[in-house]
């Protein structure tokens, strides 16, 4: 095309249409010219879809989102897990996960999950104190843990203290109380 014939616009049989007018004819006039070459050329969604290799056949996404688009990873992973039947043990997970954020900086600091076990959520709490704490709030831990990851998740929580020592020594042991004041 030479620039004489971009200056003199468009053909006159497309002269005195506008806009979306002139697009539609414009569309159907290249869709003539393609058929008339031998190519098969459909009119979007209505048409039949085209056969690619043996019996498969495409369908073209249109303009609108469609569930072959590429999808944010976060949907995509939670529907895997639903399909799978995976979603209660990412709950489960989604608490060890995501702790800090489902208790709140304060207490993940001086307290950490360790094993969740038929919905009982076991915590060990840094010193005796802070177990005592935790028991004192158990139903607003509870209540966050159910808005964080869902209810029924984590039904109730064991708590415990830090462990005390131990007098067990090498492999062998006898059962009994072990060393206690006898003067008593």
């Amino acid at each position: 095309m030479t620039s004489d014939e971009n200056e003199a616009g468009p053909p006159d049989h497309l002269a005195n249409l506008r806009g979306m007018d002139l697009v539609r004819r414009t569309l159907e006039e290249a869709r003539g010219a393609a058929r008339s070459q031998g190519k098969d050329v459909g009119r979007g969604r209505g048409s039949a879809p085209r056969r690619i290799a043996g019996n498969s056949r495409r369908r073209w996404s249109g303009p609108g989102p469609d569930s072959r688009d590429p999808q944010p990873f976060g949907p995509a992973a939670s529907d895997l897990a639903r399909n799978r039947g995976w979603s209660g043990r990412v709950a489960e997970g989604a608490v060890f996960g995501r702790w800090p954020g489902v208790v709140g900086e304060g207490i993940a600091a001086h307290a950490t999950p360790t094993s969740l076990n038929d919905g009982v959520l076991t915590i060990s709490a840094e010193s005796t104190a802070w177990a005592t704490q935790l028991r004192m709030v158990q139903a607003q831990v509870l209540a966050k843990i159910a808005d964080a990851v869902g209810d029924g998740v984590v039904r109730s929580l064991k708590i415990v203290g830090p462990v005390g020592p131990s007098w067990r020594k090498g492999r062998y042991h006898i059962s009994g109380r072990g060393p206690r004041d006898t003067y008593g």
